[in-house]
Order: C-alpha cells, then sequence, then structure tokens
C-alpha cells in the first residue's frame, strides 16, 4: 500500500484537501511523485496506444497576465449565474426523498471539485446534512472502487450524488454507468451538473454551454491538485488513484478566491437560453451526438475522443493537448474570448459553424497522419 500516513489523521481519516478548506473537501486521491510528460510525446503515446492518457501528465504551465484577464472578467460576468445555478441544482436535491436530510456529493476530480464545494454549501444553507468527497473516474479504466468503498464503509451509498461541472460528449457519464452499472457497489449513477450541453445527465441546471469561469483554468482553480492517474507503478490494487500536488503554484493559485467569489456574487438577473427539463434530454442528446458525428465525418476522424466539444473541454485540450483546429458557434460570442486568445498564440486555426448545443469544439491533431 502507498497511501501516505502524512494524509491519514488519528482515526484513520483520509484528509488530503489540495489547498482548498478541508471543510470544503477530501480529495480521495494519493498525491505521488509523477514526472512530467512532453506534451506532443505524450500526444503521440495516446494517439499510438502506446500509454493510456491517464497514465500520464504533462507539466502545468501557469496562464499568463493576458489569460488571466479574461479568467477574471469571465467570473465577473458569470458568477452570479454559477452561484443561481448551483442553488438550483441544491434545491433540486433537497426536494429527493433520497437526499433531503443528508448528501454524501462525490464530485469528479478535479473539474467536479468546485461544484461540489458551492453544491456542499449551498446544502448546508438549506439544512442538508452535506459531506463532499473528490474521486477519480478516467474513461476507459472507469471510477476508483477504492475511494467509492471507502465513502461506503462511512456513510453507505443510498445518499451519494456524483457531481462534474459539465458534460462534453458523455464520456464520463457513460464511464459511471458501465461502473456502478451491476450494482456491485451500491452506488447509483446519479449524475449532476451545472451544464448539461450533451443532454446525459440525470440533473441540472441548465443546457446551456456557456463559460464556467473555474473551466477556464487548471490546477490553480482546483486545489493546487493536478488531474487523477492511474498506472500500476504509482497505484497498488487497495490504494486510491493517484494525482500530483503542485505547491510551486501556490503564489497564483486562486481555488479559495473562486469559491468566495462565486459565493458572494449577487442575483443573476439573466435566463437561461434552455433551461434544463428531463424531458428535453433526448432531443439536446441527439443534437449533440449529430455535430460529433458531422465534425468526424467532415474530417475523417475514426477515434472520437480527438473532438473535445464544448467550452470547457476545448479549452483544456487546447492546453493539454495539441489541437488541429477549432471551432466556434460566433468568433466574436465572449464567452469564446480566451479560446480565440489561445488558439492565436498557439496558431491554430479557428472557424465560425454551427454547431447546435454547443458553442465552441477543439480537434486534436491526428499526429499519426503527420508522421506517415
Amino acid at each position: 500500500m502507498t497511501r501516505s500516513a502524512i494524509y491519514l489523521d488519528a482515526e484513520g481519516n483520509w484528509s488530503f484537501s489540495g489547498s482548498y478548506d478541508p471543510d470544503d473537501v477530501v480529495f480521495l486521491l494519493n498525491p505521488r511523485r509523477i514526472e512530467p510528460v512532453d506534451i506532443a510525446e505524450k500526444e503521440r503515446l495516446i494517439q499510438s496506444g502506446a500509454r493510456h492518457y491517464s497514465e500520464m501528465l504533462s507539466a502545468e504551465a501557469v496562464p499568463g497576465e493576458a489569460y488571466m484577464r479574461l479568467y477574471h472578467a469571465a467570473l465577473a460576468a458569470n458568477a452570479a449565474r454559477v452561484r443561481h445555478d448551483v442553488e438550483v441544482l441544491a434545491a433540486a436535491i433537497a426536494a429527493r426523498r433520497e437526499t433531503a436530510e443528508s448528501c454524501v456529493i462525490l464530485s469528479l476530480a478535479r473539474a467536479g471539485t468546485p461544484i461540489g464545494i458551492l453544491l456542499k454549501r449551498a446544502l448546508v444553507r438549506r439544512g442538508v446534512a452535506a459531506h463532499h468527497y473528490s474521486i477519480s473516474i478516467i474513461r476507459g479504466r472507469g471510477i476508483d472502487t477504492n475511494a467509492l468503498a471507502y465513502v461506503a464503509h462511512r456513510h453507505g451509498t443510498a445518499n451519494a450524488v456524483f457531481v462534474d461541472g459539465w458534460t462534453g460528449k458523455g464520456a464520463i457519464r457513460g464511464e459511471l454507468d458501465r461502473s456502478l452499472g451491476d450494482g456491485a457497489t451500491g452506488f447509483a449513477p446519479f449524475l449532476a451538473v451545472v451544464a448539461d450541453p450533451a443532454g446525459v445527465a440525470d440533473l441540472a441546471a441548465s443546457f446551456d454551454d456557456y463559460v464556467i469561469p473555474g473551466g477556464l483554468l487548471n490546477g490553480i482553480v482546483s486545489g493546487l491538485v493536478s488531474r487523477s492517474v492511474l498506472n500500476t507503478d504509482l497505484v497498488g490494487p487497495h490504494d486510491f488513484h493517484a494525482c500530483l500536488a503542485m505547491p510551486e503554484h501556490a503564489a497564483r493559485d486562486v481555488s479559495r478566491a473562486y469559491i468566495d467569489a462565486i459565493e458572494a456574487a449577487g442575483e443573476w438577473q439573466g435566463s437561461a437560453e434552455r433551461p434544463w427539463s428531463a424531458g428535453e434530454v433526448a432531443t439536446v442528446r441527439q443534437g449533440a451526438a449529430d455535430t460529433i458525428a458531422e465534425l468526424a465525418a467532415e474530417a475523417g476522424i475514426t477515434d472520437i475522443n480527438r473532438i473535445k466539444p464544448g467550452i470547457a473541454e476545448a479549452t483544456r485540450a487546447i492546453l493539454r493537448r495539441v489541437p488541429d483546429h477549432i471551432h466556434v458557434q460566433r468568433r466574436g460570442d465572449p464567452d469564446v474570448a480566451h479560446i480565440v486568445l489561445l488558439a492565436r498564440q498557439a496558431g491554430v486555426p479557428v472557424i465560425e459553424r454551427n454547431l447546435r448545443t454547443y458553442r465552441a469544439v477543439t480537434i486534436i491533431k491526428d499526429l499519426g497522419a503527420e508522421q506517415q
């Protein structure tokens, strides 16, 4: 077992919270020393099938001042909406029989973590006893069953809600269903998100693909914690999935400031273009699937993992992968200004087109075709 005793308290409880307040979240992740892999080399290894994406990390660069100005502009513009949408989720969760009195929030590390923190606070304000853990789920590899077992031992399984920030293609939804569908863990794959442009969540505030400001950044808005890593060198059979802690970026960390800014936001004066409803899910899901299919056909893409739809996923693909080109619904849209800036800096073309439920999609470069 490689779990560090540093993160076990006197009662044997795991206590790693990154740079967040320990009252807000416990990461059921095991911080390890992980050597970074060059982005281009990582992409080559992923596309060749030599390594799974979850086995490697690239070094995270701290964004420059121009990009951070766009982040702060997005935060000023959308903090109130995020707070409103989290309150919508909290009201719906508090109205469920299973979670009316107590709720265990299992946010999906790491994009779900800030939303999980905000949701826990909103539920507590409503009188719901809420606990929040952030756990790993990996496309193609499944959920961390050791983390689930830890939660089940302490809280049971009946009142758990899985939380993420948004949906992209629905890959994580599918992974949740595959991991939990046989009932062996006792957890139901109930997924709540703020924005559901893919139409795959069980609960959401909106179908709108809008800028959730935390989605513009990586570790410095996520508790100085990397995405989760799963390989046999780092993770034993009884361990939580691994991660890299990044204290070297502490001077630029906005994790707690982001939570504070959302909590302090006033009343949102707008309205969703497409409010979420269970009755509309199938229609939105079909529109999202049609968009992915059209983009794949036009670009001759057989591996749809090279298609990263939605503002947040499109952004992360530019920061962490090797983009070929980017589609946006409208180039002058303020919600994609940061994507246009990143594309310009990287010399990546930005193309306007109808994306139905999405406002941005990044297409990952086919490095195999480039090398032929």
